[in-house]
């Protein structure tokens, strides 16, 4: 999956929490994700540059955040899904650095081959020279 096809189908699924996200999926929507609330955090300070009590104040970025904030958590638990883990192993992250880590060791391992207790395997043609 490229980069587009990826975005859209995150977005596309906006808070579909069913079926299973393959990594490519995943990880292209992280990168979208990076680089536009990179983009829009730079915008805010040239554009807006409000200081509260010694913090940048954003407009854009903030927003941005709340609009991806479901699909982020629905191709998270896609993903996980793909991993044949329930979209529940999301709560990780709230426990600071390890939780975190667990998570992206669990969303860099290959998806189960063929269909399991989530959906059938995202990529038809899984085989064993396969990338998922």
């Amino acid at each position: 999956m490229d980069f587009q096809t990826a975005v859209r189908t995150v977005l596309g699924k906006y808070a579909v929490f069913t079926g299973r996200a393959q990594r490519s999926e995943f990880w292209w929507f992280a990168l979208f994700n990076f680089i536009a609330s990179a983009v829009l955090q730079i915008l805010d300070r040239a554009l807006f540059g409000w200081m509260v009590n010694g913090q940048d104040v954003g407009v854009l970025a903030p927003i941005y955040a709340l609009a991806v904030l479901l699909p982020s958590l629905a191709v998270g638990a896609r993903r996980l899904h793909d991993t044949d883990r329930s979209g529940w192993w999301l709560l990780l992250g709230l426990i600071p650095v390890l939780g975190a880590l667990v998570l992206i060791w669990f969303f860099i391992q290959k998806g189960t081959a063929g269909t399991n207790q989530f959906g059938p395997d995202p990529l038809p043609d899984h085989g064993e020279g396969a990338a998922h």
